[in-house]
Formats: structure tokens, C-alpha cells, sequence
């Protein structure tokens, strides 16, 4: 039986929108990362597109991201917008990003699908669309084999996730109440304990005995492994075909309606960066752990970027039917309050550029704009 994801804890929802994040309310707007690479630079002789300057992108430092960080670190989203400048921000957490839109700081951001789902219904439909997809898999339960030996013993044990209400901790309550066991999902306290923890530190949590798992996306999933970690559970195994989304591209609506060429010309950069990862898989990895290094100063060792990578699909279907489960899923659990996520989805220039390529169109399962 698939055990469909979930969005959010519904009484954290109002906390999430009206602050800066809690503990995330640090990571601001995100940071532009240095802007040294010769592929960024506008080639002599272009123009720009719809007479704008600059066209402002953000992303993560995920490995689930590598779309944008291949298209970045190739110049490919520079070469289809001409002499329009694409400036860069990368994030921390969803919230922050959808933040960062919101305010107008960035233009169009790669992101997972509870944060998106989030600033969608938060705004009564009005501040984003998600207008095309970007990877799937690449989630992970990982545990210390010396604790847990089966997934019947999770039950009892100490279980890290990101975020309370992130995409990968309601997907862990989820599973958790598939087994049949209870958790209150706010304190993380029951049959499983969820300890909230951020992926930067979950590494060293794991290694020091303070949690026994976790249930965290690449390359956290792989750093654990690398420190002792056998993987129990591949997500993507709960899903039909083994896929559903981990991260999209949304855009602001405002941007959308008054730059749809720009907007265009981003999207056939990210679905020629795909074709170019999946065409060049060896390249591709050391290309995105490349602009890691740019972002944050520090590359990823072999031992976690090789199976981190092929745990992930890049694709430019956003699976719309499996955003579309999480909420359904949320809300039989109880977990996120009936959204209206009619209109969440323009797939309408994504599937032009499709076309275009000589690729399959993709669907948005109903929650497309009329």
C-alpha cells in the first residue's frame, strides 16, 4: 500500500506563515553565492529578453536541486536568456524561499513541495505557481543497524527529520501511521520519538548515539551512511512507479504575467540542463558538486556524492498527481486543513518548451490553471 506524503501539521501552519520562520528566521533571504564563473557571463552580442535586466533565481544547496545547480555552474539558464542577467540566491529551507518570493526578491525558486503547497494556500492561490518539475526520489530512512535491524523496530526509537511539518517529517508521521503506531505529531512524543533536526547538524547527532535514524533527503541520507548508516527505506519504493516529487519551479505570479518570455527561457534552461545531467551523468555530478563548493566552500567526499546521485531522478514532470496525494493524505490524517489547490500548477510554457524539444507534454491532474 503506497504511504502517499504528507504537507503540513495543520496547527503549525498559522506559525509558519506569520513569522520569519522561527529558528529559520537566520537564513533571511538566502545568499547570492559568488558570481565567478566564466559560463555565467552574457555572451557578446545577445539581447535581452523583454527588454529585463536581470531575472532572479533561488535555490538549494541540495543535491535534489542539481538542476539548478548544473544550469548555473554549465551557464545553460545564461545562454537561454540572452543578455538578460540571471542572479542567483540559495536557501536553507522552503519557508524561507517562499518568503524571499513573496517580497520580490526572488522571481522563479526550485523547491519542494510542502513549502510550495504552503505559500500557495497561504495566500488564497495568489502569490506562486508551480510551472513545471524538477526531480524526483532521493529520501532515505536511514538507521544505526545496531538499534534497528527491521522496520518493526523503528517503533521505540529516536528518529530524526528535518522540520516540524517539513515535506520529509509529515511523510515520516505518515509512514508511522501506516504501521498503526501513534505519535502526537506536534511534540514528536509516542510509540516513535521524531526529533526535529536540522540537516546540517543531523550528521553528528547520528554519530554521537542522540537519535537512531532518520528520515532525510541527499545527501544527509548518504552523509549518515558514510558515518555507520544502513538505509532501511528508500521512499520511493512507497510510491507508484517509484517516483514522486521532491522538488519543483514555481514562479511568482506577477513575474509570470508580466515576463512569460523570461519565464520561458528559464524553463527551456532547466529542461535542457536535465537533458544534459541524464545525457552526462559523470559530468553532471561533478558539475553540481562543483557549484556546491561555490555556494558553501565545502564539496562533498565520493562516499557521499556517488550514491547520494543515483538515489535521484531529474525529470521535468512535477508529478502532479503525487503533490496531490500529499494533500489528500494530510488531510485524512488529520494533519492540514481541506486546501483548495485548484490553480496550483501552469504547466502551459513548460509544456510548450516540450514540445519545442520534441518531448512528451506533462499533466497538472486537474490543478491547473482554467
Amino acid at each position: 500500500m503506497p504511504a502517499n506524503r504528507s504537507a503540513f501539521l495543520r496547527r503549525g501552519i498559522a506559525a509558519v506563515a506569520a513569522l520569519p520562520l522561527l529558528a529559520l528566521a537566520a537564513c533571511g533571504y538566502g545568499s547570492d553565492a559568488k558570481d565567478d564563473n566564466a559560463n555565467e557571463k552574457v555572451a557578446a552580442g545577445s539581447e535581452k529578453i523583454d527588454g529585463l535586466d536581470t531575472v532572479k533565481i533561488g535555490y538549494f544547496g541540495n543535491l535534489t536541486h542539481a538542476t539548478a545547480l548544473v544550469g548555473r555552474e554549465q551557464g545553460i539558464f545564461q545562454k537561454a536568456l540572452g543578455a538578460t542577467k540571471a542572479s542567483y540566491a540559495t536557501f536553507n529551507a522552503g519557508p524561507s524561499e517562499i518568503e524571499a518570493l513573496n517580497a520580490g526578491s526572488i522571481d522563479i525558486g526550485w523547491i519542494g513541495p510542502s513549502p510550495a503547497i504552503n505559500g500557495f494556500t497561504k495566500s488564497a492561490g495568489k502569490s506562486l505557481r508551480i510551472i513545471g518539475g524538477s526531480a524526483s526520489g532521493g529520501v532515505k530512512l536511514v538507521v544505526n543497524p545496531d538499534k534497528v535491524k527491521s522496520l518493526k523496530d523503528v517503533k521505540g526509537k529516536k528518529i530524526a527529520t528535518p522540520q516540524l511539518g517539513n515535506t520529509q517529517d509529515v511523510a515520516f508521521l505518515n509512514w508511522i501511521a501506516d504501521q498503526g503506531w501513534k505519535v502526537d505529531a506536534q511534540s514528536g512524543k509516542g510509540d516513535v520519538t521524531v526529533v526535529r533536526s536540522d540537516n546540517k547538524v543531523t550528521p553528528d547527532a547520528f554519530k554521537a548515539g542522540s537519535i537512531d535514524g532518520a528520515w532525510v533527503p541527499e545527501p544527509t541520507a548518504s552523509k549518515l551512511v558514510a558515518e555507520g548508516g544502513k538505509v532501511l527505506l528508500d521512499e520511493a519504493s512507497l510510491w507508484p512507479d517509484k517516483k514522486f516529487v521532491i522538488t519543483n519551479i514555481i514562479v511568482s505570479q506577477k513575474f509570470l504575467k508580466e515576463h512569460p518570455k523570461v519565464v520561458e527561457a528559464v524553463l527551456k534552461g532547466s529542461v535542457d540542463s536535465n537533458k544534459w545531467i541524464n545525457a552526462n551523468p559523470v559530468a553532471a555530478k561533478a558539475a553540481a558538486n562543483k557549484q556546491l563548493e561555490a555556494d558553501s566552500g565545502k564539496a562533498l567526499p565520493t562516499e557521499v556524492l556517488d550514491p547520494a546521485w543515483t538515489s535521484i531522478q531529474f525529470i521535468n514532470d512535477p508529478l502532479a498527481s503525487t503533490l496531490n496525494a500529499e494533500a489528500e493524505h494530510a488531510v485524512k490524517a488529520g494533519l492540514l486543513e481541506k486546501p483548495d489547490l485548484t490553480g496550483i500548477y501552469d504547466l502551459s510554457i513548460l509544456n510548450k518548451v516540450l514540445k519545442a524539444e520534441g518531448e512528451s507534454t506533462v499533466d497538472d491532474a486537474g490543478l491547473g490553471v482554467s
